[in-house]
């Protein structure tokens, strides 16, 4: 399945964001993200239409098992490399900065390969 960087970073912004509040709502992720709110609107609509994600009638966000696998693959992806980069001398504001771009492109295989080597 391809979904595109800008629905991965959406996904993986939700799932943060349940691990910290109660529930996760547009206002949320805009606020985390430092985006229009216009913005985040039509991005979950898309989220929701690709059935990524869940808008209760209230307004909270919640990831369909979909949604939840791409949002923990890019999430393990984002803190396994950022925690090596800074191992390896990067600066954690770089690490984490580099990650974020790698996480999107880096195929599966070349990850598993780091993922066992660093383990």
């Amino acid at each position: 399945m391809h979904i595109n960087e800008s629905a991965e970073n959406y996904l993986e912004t939700i799932l943060i964001l349940s691990q910290k509040l109660p529930v996760v709502r547009s206002v949320d992720i805009a606020t985390e993200l430092d985006f229009k709110k216009s913005s985040v609107s039509v991005a979950m609509k898309k989220l929701r239409e690709n059935e990524h994600i869940i808008v209760s009638p209230e307004g909270y966000i919640t990831l369909t098992p979909s949604g939840k696998e791409i949002a923990d693959r890019i999430y393990e992806r984002h803190t396994l490399l950022s925690s090596w980069l800074e191992r390896l001398g990067v600066d954690p504001k770089i690490a984490t900065e580099d990650a974020c771009r790698i996480e999107h492109v880096i195929s599966s295989e070349s990850f598993e390969a780091i993922k066992n080597h660093i383990k």
